[in-house]
Formats: structure tokens, C-alpha cells, sequence
């Protein structure tokens, strides 16, 4: 279990804690802007994400020390404990505009659904790691990964917070493809998938989410209500023009007009601010960081660290791809945060921890193991 040694720091990847540093930066900067208030300096918001960083730090160290094959044998103690912890943000938490997403720990307000993304690519890295013949899985040993995804999806979907839902849809698409499926199972999953929309558009959304999708068509039917968020959001990127207004310059965001400016919306005050150059330089260094993370994957001792790697992987790209096709007005506003750019204690100790985990195994990967 602990195995750590001296020689491991040869093998740390100093590109990617570069990259994650330089991202990290640019998000702090980002959320210390968003919520700027002249003569106040930095605010709570930006206080409070500081520590954060502070914390997943401690964390990643912790996790660095300790060989990560160790969550081979933790897996399902992990699962069992977010399920727990989401029951008791759904029936006991904090209920905050009609959710209830939050457990108030006292010094910090916990949100179980962030956990269970790494929780569930933890659990399914485990299960197709040891079920995995080469031969290709059927639909019968599809059964206990859907089962893993459909509980935590129900619950995180009653509280409710379609978002990440969805997300765990997509790391659970992404990595059952990523492993050898036979072509029967293939066909099967793929009508299952096509066959649930019309069910999720009658009996599972509730009428403002669907009033969330009309309006990604057209946004100027409701200008004043759902449509508002994405009307705004792209008046501030297309403010920004070539290079931007300026750091705290953004009209859009320091005149009130831009809401969740500082969660789900904060790309829209670096676009404003930097503008297209600064926007492709921020997409640039996260693309760079998505392919160091793949470059681990595929310099893995073993299977399990690839599977664990890819699925780290799928949580972040996805997350960023549907956040910037959100505010784009190119996807529906369903509440999903950017990495390292959106404020949330919760969603960046997740974040920070997903990488302790590509750090572990980047580090560990010319290690022999016992199978």
C-alpha cells in the first residue's frame, strides 16, 4: 500500500502540475474579477476558493503516497459512502432555490453529487478491471455497471440537478466504450439509449428544464426568464472581440448583467475580459492538459491505472465541453461547472483529487505489480 519512495519523484510530471498551476491561476484571476468590488478587494468568494486550492493540495500530497491500486479494495466502501451521503443531502440537507444538493458540515457545505463523478469512474475502472477477459463484455456483465450508475443518477436526479446526472451518464457511456464491448451488446445499449428520450421528455423533466431547451433555439422568446442567462453570456463574449477589455474591465459582469458569473458562467467574464486571443489561450492550455492526462493513460503500469486515467479524463473533458457549449448558447443552461474556473468547494476538491490520482499513477507507472 505505502510505497513511496524517492525514486518515484523521477517520475512525477512536472508538465502537468505546470499546466494544472497555470490553469489554476488563470481561474483565481478569473473569480477574483467576477466578484471585484471597488475599494473592497478580494472577496469572500475568492477567499474561500483560495483555500480550497489549499486543501486539494494537502489532499493531492496524501494521495501521491499511497499506491492507487489501494481503491481496488476501497471501491465499494467508496460507493456505499457517497450513496449514504447523498440520501442525506436529499432528505436532510440544505435546500437552497428548491434543491437539495448541500450537507452543511459547519466550516464548509459538502455537495455529494461532485464526489459520486469520481466515486462512480473509481468503481467502474474496478469492476471492468477485473471482469475483463479480451473477448468483449455482453449486456449481462453490463448489468452490475449500469446498476452503479443508475443509483446515484436517481438520487442526484430527485434533488434535483440534471447536470451532473447527465454527467454520470456520459463518464458511464464513455468508459464502457473505451473498454471491449461485443457488437450485440453495442446495438443494444445504443436503441436503449435512443428509446429513453422520448420517456426522459414526458415523465422525468420538469417543465423549466424544457423551457431551457426551447430556448437554446431561440433565446429571445423569453428574453426576461429562461432565455436570459444565454443572451447575456454571449453579449459578453462577443464583447470581448480580439483581445478584451481589460482585467476588471467587463461591463457585462461588474454592471450586474451577467448572472452565475462566478460558477457556472465564469468563462463568459474571461472571454469579455480577455477576448478571443485570451480565450484561445486558456482553451489551448486545457486541451494541453487533457492530452498530459492521456499520456499517462497510456504509459500505465496496468489496466486498471488506464481505466482510472480515461475516466478522470472523460470527467473533466466532458464537464468543460458541456459548460463552454452551455454559455456558447450551442447546448441547454442545465448548471455545470468549468474546472478550475467555476467557484465551488466541492467541485474543485473533486477536481483537485481526480488529479492526485493521475499524478499517483504517472509516478508509479514502471512499478512491477502482483495481479
Amino acid at each position: 500500500m505505502f510505497r513511496f519512495d524517492r525514486r518515484l519523484l523521477l517520475n512525477f510530471d512536472w508538465g502537468l502540475l505546470a499546466t494544472v498551476l497555470l490553469v489554476a491561476a488563470m481561474g483565481l484571476a478569473n473569480l477574483y474579477s467576477a466578484t471585484y468590488s471597488p475599494g473592497a478587494g478580494a472577496s469572500s468568494y475568492f477567499m474561500k476558493q483560495l483555500t480550497y486550492y489549499l486543501m486539494g493540495a494537502g489532499l493531492i500530497l496524501i494521495i501521491i503516497s499511497i499506491d492507487y491500486r489501494v481503491l481496488l479494495t476501497l471501491n465499494y466502501p467508496i460507493y456505499a459512502t457517497i450513496i449514504l451521503l447523498l440520501c442525506i443531502a436529499l432528505f436532510f440537507g440544505d435546500s437552497v432555490a428548491n434543491t437539495q444538493r448541500w450537507i452543511d458540515l459547519g466550516f464548509f457545505r459538502l455537495q455529494p453529487s461532485e464526489l459520486a463523478k469520481l466515486a462512480l469512474v473509481i468503481n467502474l475502472a474496478s469492476y471492468y478491471y477485473r471482469k475483463d477477459t479480451g473477448k468483449g463484455f455482453t449486456l449481462k456483465e453490463l448489468g452490475a455497471p449500469i446498476l452503479l450508475t443508475a443509483l446515484p443518477f436517481i438520487l442526484i436526479l430527485k434533488q434535483p440537478d440534471l447536470g451532473t446526472a447527465l454527467m454520470l451518464g456520459a463518464i458511464f457511456i464513455s468508459m464502457t466504450l473505451f473498454v471491449k464491448l461485443k457488437l450485440r451488446t453495442i446495438i443494444v445499449l445504443a436503441s436503449s439509449i435512443f428509446s429513453l428520450i422520448p420517456i426522459g421528455w414526458f415523465y422525468i423533466l420538469k417543465p423549466y428544464q424544457k423551457r431551457r431547451i426551447f430556448t437554446l433555439f431561440n433565446p429571445e422568446i423569453d428574453p426576461h426568464g429562461s432565455g436570459y442567462h444565454i443572451i447575456q453570456s454571449k453579449i459578453a463574449v462577443g464583447s470581448g472581440l480580439l483581445s478584451g477589455k481589460g482585467f476588471l474591465q467587463g461591463t457585462q459582469v461588474h454592471l450586474n448583467f451577467l448572472p452565475e458569473r462566478h460558477t457556472d458562467f465564469a468563462f463568459s467574464v474571461w472571454a469579455e475580459e480577455w477576448g478571443f486571443i485570451g480565450s484561445i489561450f486558456f482553451l489551448a492550455c486545457y486541451i494541453f492538459l487533457i492530452l498530459l492526462a492521456l499520456k499517462i493513460a497510456g504509459s500505465a503500469r496496468d489496466k486498471f491505472g488506464v481505466l482510472l486515467c480515461f475516466g478522470i479524463v472523460s470527467l473533466l473533458f466532458w464537464q468543460a465541453f458541456i459548460n463552454l457549449g452551455m454559455l456558447l448558447g450551442l447546448l441547454p443552461v442545465v448548471g455545470m461547472p468549468l474546472p478550475f474556473f467555476s467557484y465551488g468547494g466541492s467541485s474543485l476538491l473533486t477536481t483537485l483529487i481526480g488529479l492526485g490520482i493521475l499524478f499517483n499513477i504517472g509516478m508509479r507507472r514502471h512499478m512491477t505489480f502482483n495481479s
